[in-house]
């Protein structure tokens, strides 16, 4: 499959030119999805995958919008995604009897997670645990104390995000900043190809319920759950509690905190994790195979 052949959103500020674009591919029945996907796997026809691809862009893109809090340009996670998507094309397996949505919003979501974890580095984040929790968690506490979506909060607000996180002032605005910057509303107007005015998500529903993919969404979150619990067993005593301490708890606790702990150096505490955040990796993907989440 050619990757220049499908519609490029080249900036955020092209959002909604986009979207109209990827509106124009009408989705498929189950019998002409069936169709393209033979076509595809059997004789290699690439203008079938095309429109394998095309006609669930929306789906990418809708997938997409669900990570914008991660404070990373829309551009690139709709980028990724469609990577997912053609990824997803060339590995489905029509004789399972799913819809090709259920199975390629897992390697949609895949693409887009690895991209967001990729990236960690060039958001600046910083090493400490707090600075971390607050990049993650500024907009769900801005939204329980009713703080504006968009520009600077007040002295007030910010003193308490920063007590609650155990941050500076200072990174409170800059996070706030940053990730405001990178945001556009779903809800902002635009016009529509028929005249009529409406908001970006509009050009993003599908009314159709589709029922497989919420199936299939819980049983493989279940799935996913089980492999953790199994994989974590695997573990020497000291590597699950300090895996799980620091990355699997609400309030996860600092190297400082479990070197003290332990009676060893910081430096050995995080030589710890890594290696138990390694073994879980090779454990999850070898059951996660077993089991073809992936």
């Amino acid at each position: 499959m050619a990757y220049n052949s499908y519609p490029t959103l080249s900036s955020d500020n092209n959002l909604s030119k986009y979207l109209e674009q990827i509106r124009r591919f009408p989705m498929l029945e189950k019998d002409e999805e069936f169709m393209l996907a033979t076509a595809w796997q059997t004789r290699g026809d690439r203008k079938a995958a095309h429109k394998l691809v095309t006609s669930h862009l929306r789906l990418v893109a809708k997938i997409a919008m669900g990570y914008r809090g991660y404070g990373l340009p829309i551009a690139d996670l709709i980028a990724e995604g469609n990577i997912g998507m053609m990824h997803a094309v060339k590995k489905f397996d029509v004789e399972k009897g799913f819809r090709l949505a259920t199975y390629a919003m897992w390697w949609i979501k895949a693409a887009i997670q690895e991209f967001v974890l990729r990236s960690w580095s060039q958001v600046k984040l910083g090493t400490t645990a707090s600075q971390k929790k607050l990049f993650f968690n500024l907009r769900k506490i801005k939204s329980k104390i009713n703080a504006i979506e968009d520009g600077d909060m007040d002295p007030s607000q910010v003193q308490l995000i920063a007590d609650k996180l155990n941050v500076s002032n200072d990174d409170v605005i800059d996070m706030n900043r940053r990730l405001s910057n990178q945001d556009q509303s779903l809800n902002a107007p635009i016009s529509k190809m028929d005249g009529d005015n409406g908001e970006w998500q509009d050009l993003l529903a599908d009314n159709r319920e589709n029922q497989e993919v919420l199936f299939s969404e819980a049983d493989e979150i279940s799935k996913r759950k089980k492999i953790m619990l199994e994989a974590i067993k695997t573990l020497k005593p000291r590597e699950n509690e300090i895996i799980t301490k620091r990355r699997l708890t609400d309030k996860p606790k600092t190297l400082e905190q479990l070197s003290q702990e332990y009676g060893v150096s910081r430096e050995r505490i995080r030589q710890i994790e890594t290696r138990a955040f390694e073994k879980l990796q090779v454990v999850m993907k070898k059951k996660a195979e077993e089991l073809k989440l992936i």
